[in-house]
């Protein structure tokens, strides 16, 4: 076919093009002395030009000044609002950098002039083979970048917007009894130089980045409750200062200015490792201890709901049922005991309504 057939200009709408072998418009505006192409998805005229006019508004709000915005120039504007933990800034700067450093000259390139196909290729090829959390990282990035630069009115829409999430695995997760709890913690106590952060997770089930933070203050001995802060989200929240861990925090808050911290180590993972090892047992984590907790929890009755305060989650339970539906059936066995046609001794009597 003569390439002058190919394509036909539609009369009285500039802009829209009719590509004849299939039938389908597409569109081709100029702004800012840059040709823009799309196509629009339909072979249906009135359909086709209603498109076309959508397309120019968008274009129109963009900032035709920044039309030589690079995708590198981008991606430190975004680095430039990055917040949260430490260990998370971190991680997240140096995906940026590896971005950049493989992309090449294509990050120095500007942004309108990169095609869909460049981002895909790249996750595809530096993170494709690795872990889903790993590929679902870096897109969330890239993507999280890209947004920035549609709200600074350098690109119409995001190049990424279609590409997906790769489901993740379901993680074995590995969770001592509280027997071996026990055992652990004995071993760490026969050491020289012991850590009690290991034992607390366990009795509190928080992490080590709240136990690090605690302060002799956060502990209201006489009210029976610590005041903890979450990490990752800066939420205070309150827990009860269980009886299994009574006599621990009376010992640690012993002798304790009201601004002093209330343990020495800010990661007891080698103890952990170590006590491990020694009893021969597979290597838990600090995450274990929280698990053994929460399951412990869910097997001796505790509301789930209840748990998620104690957790600090917002969401009354439901990430804890998700997380640990392999303690439903006992859980929801001894529910189902209380189902009776006798009257359970725990019952209180309501007031009917008349």
């Amino acid at each position: 076919m003569n390439s002058s057939n190919v394509w036909t200009r539609t009369k009285r709408k500039p802009g829209l093009y009719r590509y004849n072998p299939s039938g389908q418009y597409f569109a081709r505006v100029r702004r800012g002395g840059k040709l823009y192409r799309r196509k629009l998805g339909t072979n249906d005229l009135a359909y086709a030009k209603r498109k076309l006019d959508d397309y120019k508004r968008d274009l129109d709000r963009t900032d035709h000044t920044k039309g030589n915005t690079s995708f590198a120039k981008v991606l430190d504007d975004y680095a430039a609002t990055l917040k949260g933990a430490p260990s998370t800034l971190r991680d997240k700067k140096a995906t940026i950098l590896t971005i950049k450093t493989i992309l090449g000259g294509c990050a120095s390139q500007p942004l309108r002039n990169l095609a869909p196909s460049t981002f895909e290729a790249f996750l595809a090829d530096r993170y494709g083979q690795l872990s889903a959390s790993a590929y679902n990282s870096a897109l969330a990035l890239v993507r999280s970048a890209l947004d920035l630069a549609v709200r600074d009115k350098i690109i119409v829409e995001n190049p990424v917007a279609h590409l997906k999430y790769r489901k993740r695995e379901t993680p074995v997760r590995i969770t001592p009894t509280f027997e071996q709890f026990q055992e652990i913690v004995a071993s760490v106590r026969g050491q020289p130089f012991n850590a009690d952060a290991q034992e607390m997770m366990g009795l509190l089930g928080l992490g080590q980045a709240e136990l690090s933070a605690l302060g002799r203050s956060d502990v209201d001995l006489a009210a029976g409750r610590i005041f903890v802060k979450r990490r990752k989200t800066g939420v205070g929240f309150h827990i009860p200062i269980f009886p299994q861990a009574r006599d621990l925090i009376e010992k640690l808050c012993q002798g304790k200015r009201h601004d002093e911290r209330l343990f020495k180590l800010d990661d007891p993972r080698k103890a952990l490792t170590s006590a491990c090892n020694r009893l021969g047992y597979v290597p838990f984590t600090q995450r274990s201890l929280r698990r053994m907790f929460i399951t412990r929890a869910i097997e001796r009755g505790v509301d789930v709901t209840v748990i998620a305060q104690w957790q600090g989650h917002k969401d009354g339970g439901k990430l804890i049922l998700d997380t640990y539906s392999h303690v439903n059936p006992v859980h929801s066995n001894r529910m189902a005991a209380l189902m009776t046609t006798e009257e359970p001794a725990n019952v209180v009597p309501m007031r009917r309504a008349l």
